[in-house]
């Protein structure tokens, strides 16, 4: 059977719980209506009762009714509030993942919370065949993000933003697209036509359409590609999953120069690292390119699903009514959450640049850093040796969350609201972390 990684990242394996972890309480009283329907003949098979408040109990629960997609989980987190989330033992952990760039306002955003619990009272859901004035308010302000005039589809996850950008390029009446080495773009079907990882892609092959894929910031190989058969280039302004990679300067205003020259749109991938990640709306501003197709998701919700996809110039009026479609893409629950979401981000942009450029310089000056990498709070370690799922894994039982994206890589994507405070218990830690992944 084929065995596949985590969603968006390669995790490190998970340190066994411990034996305080493990110790199992009393298992609950079952309520009177909840042993009348166990005792029902027509009732499913129950999941046998396991004690509750265990790191073991909650992970074989797990194990049981849900498909192993990502492998057993490392803890159980119940609450989180701001960099911080608690486990089920009560234990606190210093978060750098975020939900992988999710939660970028912090958890339980007081901002956040507020406006899903107002709308919530006031209207949840209805279908696209109507309009709501959160939907439209949004779709304003994203669109308004661009130099140009842009049109959004909202959708519910990043992967959707990238079907709904695939299919717009399809709409041009070409079929090629040109992707980066190295890209991750999502798990659904067209999404993972254009992710590099053979192992996330073997498995399902033959995938749909024609990709060709050329070195990550090489503007001859990206120029030897092209031809009037290309619909699009896409492109990540920064590689996540491949460890944090910046192209070269000039990289992504050659590809606007290359798609303008052969008719194709230019699609950059800003489902990780838009919307403040790098201190910029988007980490392409910096480059002046200014793109047909922009995708976002992750921060944008700050953990409510929702992504976008927006698109400029000619690209805006590629769909036509019934193009596309989505049940529940842009409803005023998520569309309420990413105005809120906007609003806090905003102010945030110039404490992101200057943080991450006092971080970057101290992670320089640790043992066993290479390299690191990056922009704003969008941060890649390059380790001297290939430990970095080692590591990862000694900073969880220290209480501190990090990624391992690669073998000698990694991650720091914490929530945009971290403090210098907060990044020193990393700062002190990372010695004897790396020694013990080292050792």
């Amino acid at each position: 059977m084929t065995r596949f990684d985590n969603d968006r990242e390669e995790p490190a394996a998970p340190a066994k719980a411990s034996a305080a972890q493990s110790d199992a309480s009393s298992p609950p009283t079952p309520t009177a209506a909840s042993a009348e329907r166990a005792g029902a003949s027509s009732a499913p098979t129950a999941v046998p009762a396991l004690a509750a408040g265990s790191q073991v109990s909650w992970t074989d629960r797990h194990s049981r009714v849900l498909m192993n997609a990502f492998g057993p989980p490392a803890r159980a987190f119940v609450s989180g509030d701001g960099c911080r989330l608690t486990d089920d033992s009560g234990r606190r952990y210093l978060d750098l993942l975020a939900g992988i760039a999710v939660v970028a306002l912090g958890h339980a955003c007081p901002a956040v919370t507020a406006a899903l619990a107002d709308q919530a009272r006031t209207l949840g859901h209805v279908s696209n065949f109507f309009a709501t004035p959160p939907q439209i308010e949004l779709a304003e302000r994203l669109a308004g993000l661009l130099p140009v005039p842009a049109k959004v589809f909202f959708t519910n996850s990043g992967t959707e933003a990238n079907e709904a950008a695939l299919k717009l390029t399809r709409l041009t009446g070409r079929h090629r697209v040109v992707a980066a080495e190295g890209s991750f773009h999502g798990r659904t079907f067209g999404a993972l036509s254009l992710t590099w990882t053979e192992k996330y892609r073997a498995p399902f092959e033959p995938l749909p359409g024609e990709v060709v894929f050329v070195p990550y910031g090489d503007v001859e190989a990206l120029a030897a590609v092209m031809d009037e058969t290309v619909a699009a280039i896409v492109l990540e302004p920064i590689q996540g999953e491949n460890g944090v990679v910046v192209p070269p300067a000039g990289y992504l205003a050659a590809a606007r120069r290359l798609a303008d020259r052969h008719g194709a749109l230019l699609w950059f991938d800003e489902i990780q690292s838009g919307l403040g990640r790098t201190g910029d709306w988007f980490a392409h501003t910096a480059s002046g390119a200014v793109p047909d197709l922009v995708t976002v998701a992750k921060a944008l919700g700050n953990g409510f699903p929702i992504g976008a996809c927006l698109a400029a110039g000619p690209a805006a009026d590629l769909f036509g009514p019934g193009a596309h479609g989505t049940t529940f893409g842009g409803n005023p629950l998520a569309a309420r959450v990413g105005l809120a979401v906007l609003d806090g981000i905003g102010p945030l942009l110039p404490h992101v640049r200057e943080l991450g450029e006092w971080l970057k310089g101290e992670l320089a000056a640790l043992p066993g850093v290479a390299e690191v990498r990056g922009r704003g709070l969008f941060i890649g370690v390059r380790l001297a040796a290939p430990a970095a799922g080692r590591l990862a894994a000694a900073a969880l039982e220290a209480g501190i969350i990090v990624n391992a994206p690669r073998p000698d890589v990694i991650r720091l994507i914490p929530p945009l609201v971290i403090t210098q405070a907060d990044l020193g218990e990393l700062l002190a830690a990372w010695p004897a972390l790396y020694a013990a992944a080292t050792a």
